[in-house]
């Protein structure tokens, strides 16, 4: 399992992304939305997820067969404002592979663990918590912590928890 945590700068909409607990992704809104543009927006990721998911696979299936592939670039343009959203990849491979090599590269292409859960879909379990621990210090509160779950969604539908 993959974890990440989100925390908001300063009450901005920069935000610090802990990443399974060894990486840091600072994200940030462009100006027009009241950002201030110092990191890509959060959907902007999935087109830059998809690009380097892809690459990493071709050049992992590329070393393990000893093909010396002198440079790989993989270009996404990702369209958030259509359903079904669409990908656009374009795999740019250097010179001199046989077109059988060139066929298996764009078939691992494929493979990429972040594309086949995109395919596969998701189901969501989200959970809304109140911490007033911050509000007990400053005598607003006389509760240590309370918690609050919210309905859950499931491929589009609420339920609740039981």
């Amino acid at each position: 399992m993959f974890t990440a945590a989100a925390r908001s700068i300063g009450g901005t909409l920069r935000h610090e992304v802990d990443v399974n607990g060894r990486h840091t992704i600072v994200t940030d809104e462009p100006e027009r939305l009241g950002g201030t543009d110092t990191g890509p927006a959060p959907h902007e990721l999935m087109a830059a997820m998809l690009a380097a998911c892809a690459s990493t696979m071709i050049v992992l299936y590329a070393r393990q067969r000893d093909w010396h592939l002198s440079d790989v670039q993989v270009e996404v343009r990702y369209d958030a404002d259509v359903t079904p959203r669409e990908v656009y990849m374009t795999v740019h491979l250097p010179d001199g592979l046989t077109d059988g090599q060139i066929e298996r590269l764009r078939r691992v292409a494929r493979t990429c663990p972040a594309r086949r859960a995109l395919e596969a879909g998701f189901a969501f379990d989200e959970q809304i918590t109140l911490d007033v621990r911050d509000r007990a210090l400053s005598g607003r509160c006389s509760t240590a912590g309370r918690a609050a779950a919210a309905p859950t969604s499931r491929a589009g539908r609420s339920a609740s928890r039981a």
